[in-house]
């Protein structure tokens, strides 16, 4: 990929979704002058997903701020580890595990995720074993992205892309926040992974920055791309 002077955004989706929820953040980036690429994440487990984003990595030679969304969070953890040129990873509304623990286990950590069997579909049983997930479409709004509107829920919510038990399940390794500077951001009003969660894992991880958009739900980059922008271009420009 062309040399840039300001470093590449590598920006990871999460589970339930796909690289379109990061579109109101890329069009603020490329209008700041940085280049962007969104990961197609497979959403399968959680060391297949990180070996996918770090083979795409090997390709960029400018620094990387590699920014993930929710289980995306899981990824870049991972994904990070060994990779000189990722200079900063931001974690939006996104899990930031220790070693050992999973997605699963961490958001039940605290009361207050909606995300659980109450809200998921029947699982779809997958030929190589484990099973896909998918939200009920008629419980996504209010579980996932309740600060959107009804019928951009309803888009999100027929579009969403599975994710595997497997994935939910799996233990992270030693995660690259211990090692690489990171910043945080996540709303208030977070139905699917609790605030107290994520004030509690960015607490532990010790960010440069930790901002809390007020009334955002878990789908903070798309009801408030602004402020996650902003987030990342401070993870970008700094030393």
């Amino acid at each position: 990929m062309a040399q840039s002077a300001k470093p590449t955004i590598v920006l990871v989706h999460g589970a339930f979704a796909d690289s379109s929820s990061w579109y109101g953040v890329i069009g603020l980036l490329e209008k700041a002058g940085y280049p962007v690429v969104a990961v197609a994440n497979p959403l399968r487990s959680v060391k297949g997903d990180a070996d996918a984003a770090r083979n795409l990595l090997a390709t960029i030679k400018t620094p990387i701020v590699l920014v993930g969304h929710s289980y995306g969070g899981m990824v870049i953890s991972a994904a990070a580890n060994g990779e000189a040129n990722v200079k900063a990873l931001v974690y939006v509304a996104a899990f930031a595990p220790e070693a050992g623990e999973s997605a699963g286990g961490l958001n039940a950590k605290f009361p207050g995720s909606l995300i659980g069997p109450d809200t998921l579909e029947k699982p779809v049983a997958l030929a190589g074993g484990g099973n896909d997930l998918y939200v009920r479409q008629d419980k996504f709004h209010e579980a996932f992205a309740p600060d959107l509107p009804v019928a951009a829920a309803k888009l999100a919510a027929a579009a969403q892309r599975p994710v595997t038990d497997t994935a939910f399940g799996e233990a992270a390794g030693e995660p690259a926040w211990k090692t690489i500077p990171s910043w945080f951001v996540y709303g208030d009003h977070d139905t699917a992974i609790p605030p107290k969660l994520h004030a509690w894992m960015a607490d532990r991880a010790h960010p440069r920055e930790t901002v809390v958009v007020k009334g955002a739900s878990h789908v903070v980059m798309i009801s408030h791309p602004e402020a996650v922008a902003k987030v990342i271009e401070d993870a970008a420009s700094a030393p």
